[in-house]
């Protein structure tokens, strides 16, 4: 049986192939091939050493069928437009790497970038309706037959759509728009609603290697919240709910996030000095921000609004319960019947939370079932077959 290399996924072809290639019928071993295609259509086999042509007539309609069912129709060259430049840690740049990641996966041809590419393109992703809005227009304006996918962000959906005729001029020319989670549709406009898919975020299962918090015997009980500081993830509310808990509560905060707007690096200083359980890292690399997550017994998501958070992905993905304000953004991923929720701004109901999560062992084993029950939302094969449906749609 030979392997035939379609993009990085081995395709297994029956016994035609292989006489065509020279092979017995009884050969048991043989060689894993490359594949290349050229100008003329014909496609070229071969081992890591050297290429040989197959003649076309020796395509077997099980071989295409195959290669149908993991690359549907041609190579595509994706153009992903994402506000935030190189190397940002950002939310949507993080989005675009792994997408482009993703697709890259698929065969097709992907660049990223922060403003409009004039190279030829076969579909345009853009990352915020209204941050993209120009290089959406200007390319409509430019090639009006080639499709335009917008992704909505939590800033889009929860603020500017209302009110910014260049976020309702980008959902008018889109093609596609794609949302994160189920309850952005809600905020759509009825009219853009069919044309409007749901994409959740996937994350790759991190391996916890962490002492649960019934096996700590005294040691801390450690939170981590993941969040860049802005205004918008009200981030210094965990903070004032450690104010309000019990001189007992062995709690110790990890904040990851770069501090964004003015101020908030001073602020995040002076809560430090005030409250030594309080510990603000600053920006980390991915790798890092993953690892202090899954050594966590808990994650806490303070924002008043989001697209679709992707660190409630990688807090379902790492096992690690969530406790988020009631937002559509939270409701989207853990659904309306999740224990974990508090209202927005409340530090109160968050420090009960907290404290209730600490010290009551069937509250927290409720929300790591919980969590154990949305894996299969964020595996990666997920988000890659909606990737592939939506494709083959603009196809």
């Amino acid at each position: 049986m030979l392997r035939w290399y379609v993009g990085r996924a081995p395709v297994r072809f029956d016994y035609p192939i292989a006489k065509a290639m020279g092979h017995q019928k009884k050969t048991r071993r043989c060689p894993i091939l490359a594949t290349t295609r050229v100008g003329d259509g014909s496609i070229h086999l071969g081992d890591r050493s050297s290429v040989e042509p197959i003649p076309r007539s020796f395509r077997a309609r099980r071989a295409q069928c195959t290669i149908a069912r993991m690359r549907p129709g041609r190579i595509l060259r994706i153009q992903l437009v994402t506000p935030a430049p190189p190397r940002s840690r950002a939310g949507n740049r993080v989005t675009a790497t792994r997408w482009a990641r993703l697709l890259r996966g698929l065969g097709h041809r992907v660049r990223i970038t922060t403003c409009l590419d004039p190279r030829p393109t076969d579909v345009l992703v853009a990352l915020h309706a209204r941050r993209s809005a120009a290089a959406v227009a200007e390319f409509v304006s430019a090639h009006p037959d080639v499709p335009v996918v917008v992704v909505l962000t939590g800033t889009d959906l929860y603020q500017d759509l209302p009110r910014s005729a260049a976020a309702q001029n980008s959902l008018a020319l889109a093609t596609r728009l794609v949302v994160l989670q189920s309850e952005a549709l809600r905020s759509i406009p009825r009219r853009h609603r069919l044309k409007s898919r749901v994409i959740v975020q996937s994350a790759t299962r991190v391996s916890p290697r962490r002492r649960t918090c019934e096996q700590q015997d005294g040691r801390y009980f450690r939170i981590c919240i993941m969040g860049h500081l802005r205004a918008v993830k009200d981030p210094f509310l965990l903070v004032e709910a450690l104010r309000l808990l019990p001189s007992e509560s062995r709690v110790r905060v990890t904040h990851l996030g770069a501090a964004i707007e003015p101020g908030m690096a001073d602020r995040a200083h002076r809560e430090m000095e005030a409250d030594p359980r309080y510990r603000w890292v600053g920006e980390r690399p991915r790798w890092s921000a993953l690892r202090t997550l899954a050594r966590s017994d808990l994650s806490v998501l303070t924002s008043r609004l989001e697209g679709g958070a992707n660190v409630v992905s990688e807090a379902i993905a790492a096992g690690v319960p969530v406790l988020a304000t009631r937002i559509p953004g939270s409701v989207g991923l853990l659904g309306q019947d999740y224990p974990g929720y508090y209202p927005v701004g409340n530090a109160r109901r968050l420090a009960h939370c907290v404290q209730r999560f600490e010290s009551a062992p069937p509250f927290r084993r409720e929300l790591q079932d919980w969590m154990r029950r949305l894996e299969p939302l964020v595996d990666p094969r997920r988000e890659r077959r909606a990737w592939v449906q939506l494709l083959a749609e603009l196809a």
